[in-house]
């Protein structure tokens, strides 16, 4: 924030978003950002993207299985079920540190603007996340070293972003399409209150899904042509996948693009390349039933806030895909409206979590966030029910409870199950984590007396206790991610990303000091060359000497300590510029030897003149 205004900064490659991605090279180096997916041709194995759709998640989800189709880098089971990551060589990463491997570059890129130490962050999360999502995604700020302070939902934040210099009073809806996730959320804002009324969205529909389509598309095009299937060569995908999406940015404002991949793959008749032209309705017709399938979280939305598409004032559109004319369109013919553009969709979301901050921080007042849980939570009760406690789309914080008693005669313990979602039955919702609660004494069923309590705090993180009215005993859990990363798998994986923090300084000191050589070795020898003729023989031999020790360095730069260069490059400078000063010197004074008897001369009077001299004294 500087004053009331949020300010987007820069990253190191000079650009204001980074994409999600994280790879690992081949010599262990870790990438960030537009680098790391630049190098993803060649390195698909070890280039990770698309992780915020596995965080929080088991790896035999549904939507698990589903992603695993059309990812490069493999995904493996964990010891608590969790969905992880592997890499080519065997190591594994939990999503949530792919995502602390992402905010590391942000916390720097901060740090390197403010030129002061970032402890401090208001992390962004789609609306529709459930628990464990944001368990894990606040695990992830944690592993990057920060604290915290605040989980808000993408679409509460561009709604700030939005309304911070409104005066007015409104409904506005925001629709928010990203890269990997889909929301959908009605604000009431009124005099600096923003108040959310509804939720909806698809944590499985995005940008990606768009990407995927086009790839299948220019894969079965390409068999038809060349009769050859590529969807087993790794390097062939991934060209493939950044030439879908490459014409899919193209095709927001053009009619249509060329997709030219020359030498996509080989066979026994030579290299095979891929030329072919795609139209923007041909894209529209293929990704069609994507759009369709955010109309009815829309219209769920709407339903559950109690307004018609009449009474929203305003419709903003957050995200990349966003710019695409047929989702623009769609929105359009939902909610009757055109949309605003009064938001950037790229950025909208990081300047409502900087608003946030300000107001956490005291530099913004006069704003009042009220959020909602966008799923109900509640217990599986006897049969398998699942009995709500605190229904979809309550303002947050809240606390509910709600008492309950045993099923079977004599029962001295109860097994609490926490689930969350929209079905009926407890088994076709997500179990977000269970407890038990002992020494109850025995009765005879439906006398003991045992309140449940659900405390969601402004995180939309859930608080579960269970007490018995009749003995005051009291059993309580946080609900951990996805059966999630213990307190000890959080502080190893914090451990991990201060030494590759420690890594990634050492590696950056190294090439500054072999930059810093090679320039001065490049400048020293281009002077020893321009001034050969005024420096004595063996004092060049001497520097000649000092040069290779610096270039034999140089070809141990990857095992050499950074200071050890800094060192031999400090003496060949020293050394240098004496003797270059020595040839400095020697050039002014052969230049000032023929000045010097030129202006002596022309002292003394010409014969002419002292004849004309002479005649005057006649």
């Amino acid at each position: 924030m500087e004053g009331k205004q949020a300010k987007v900064i820069e990253n190191s490659e000079g650009s204001r978003t980074t994409p999600s991605v994280v790879a690992f090279s081949k010599d262990g180096e870790r990438l960030v950002g537009m680098p790391a997916r630049r190098q993803a041709v060649t390195n698909s194995a070890n280039t990770f993207y698309a992780t915020k759709r596995l965080i929080g998640r088991k790896f035999d989800d549904a939507e698990v299985k589903k992603d695993m189709k059309n990812l490069s880098y493999k995904i493996v089971k964990a010891s608590n079920g969790d969905a992880w990551i592997s890499g080519n060589d065997g190591k594994v990463y939990s999503p949530s540190q792919i995502g602390a491997f992402v905010l590391v570059k942000m916390k720097e890129t901060a740090e390197a603007h403010l030129g002061t130490t970032i402890k401090n962050a208001v992390i962004t999360v789609p609306a529709y996340f459930n628990d464990s999502q944001r368990q894990a995604t606040k695990d992830a700020g944690q592993i990057a070293g920060l604290n915290v302070l605040r989980v808000i939902n993408e679409p509460t934040a561009a709604a700030l972003a939005y309304g911070m210099d409104k005066t007015e009073d409104r409904v506005i809806a925001v629709y928010d399409l990203g890269g990997g996730t889909f929301d959908i959320s009605i604000l009431e804002i009124q005099k600096g209150v923003f108040e959310v009324k509804s939720t909806n969205g698809d944590t499985l529909l995005g940008g990606e899904d768009f990407d995927n389509v086009l790839v299948n598309h220019l894969v079965s095009e390409f068999k038809k042509e060349q009769g050859l299937d590529i969807t087993k060569d790794p390097m062939a995908m991934q060209r493939l996948k950044e030439a879908a999406e490459k014409a899919k940015i193209e095709l927001s404002s053009s009619l249509q693009t060329d997709v030219n991949l020359p030498y996509l793959t080989v066979d026994a008749s030579g290299p095979k390349h891929m030329n072919l032209k795609l139209s923007r309705s041909k894209f529209e017709s293929l990704v069609g039933d994507l759009i369709k399938k955010t109309m009815a979280p829309c219209q769920k939305a709407l339903q559950d806030a109690e307004v018609s598409k009449n009474e929203i004032g305003e419709v903003l559109l957050v995200g990349g895909m966003t710019r695409m004319p047929k989702v623009q369109q769609t929105v359009q013919e939902l909610f009757g409206r055109t949309p605003s553009k009064a938001v950037n969709p790229d950025e909208a979301v990081a300047v409502g979590a900087a608003v946030q901050g300000g107001v956490l921080s005291g530099e913004v007042h006069d704003v009042l966030l009220l959020d909602v849980t966008p799923l109900s939570l509640g217990i599986e009760t006897l049969g398998g029910v699942f009995t709500r406690l605190i229904s979809r789309n309550t303002t947050i914080p809240t606390k509910k409870s709600q008492v309950f008693s045993t099923a079977a005669d004599g029962q001295t313990q109860v097994e609490i199950k926490v689930h969350q979602g929209e079905r009926e039955m407890a088994t076709d919702n997500k179990l977000l984590g269970q407890f038990s609660l002992i020494g109850i004494p025995p009765a005879p069923r439906g006398i003991p007396q045992i309140e449940v309590t659900f405390d969601i705090d402004a995180n939309g993180i859930v608080h579960v206790s269970a007490r018995d009215k009749g003995t005051g005993k009291e059993q309580q859990i946080v609900i951990q991610s996805s059966g999630g990363l213990s307190k000890d798998e959080i502080e190893n994986m914090v451990r991990n990303a201060e030494q590759f923090a420690q890594a990634d300084k050492v590696k950056k000191d190294r090439v500054e000091a072999i930059n810093q050589a090679e320039g001065i070795v490049h400048d020293t020898e281009a002077k020893m060359e321009e001034f050969k003729s005024q420096l004595p023989q063996e004092e060049c031999g001497k520097l000649k000497e000092l040069i290779n020790e610096v270039r034999d360095k140089l070809t141990k730069k990857d095992d050499i300590d950074p200071e050890e260069i800094r060192k031999s490059t400090t003496q060949l400078q020293q050394a240098s510029l004496k003797l270059f000063e020595m040839a400095y010197k020697k050039m002014a004074a052969e230049r000032e030897g023929p000045n010097t008897s030129s202006s002596s001369s022309s002292t003394e009077p010409t014969e002419e003149e002292k004849k004309e001299k002479k005649e005057e004294k006649q």
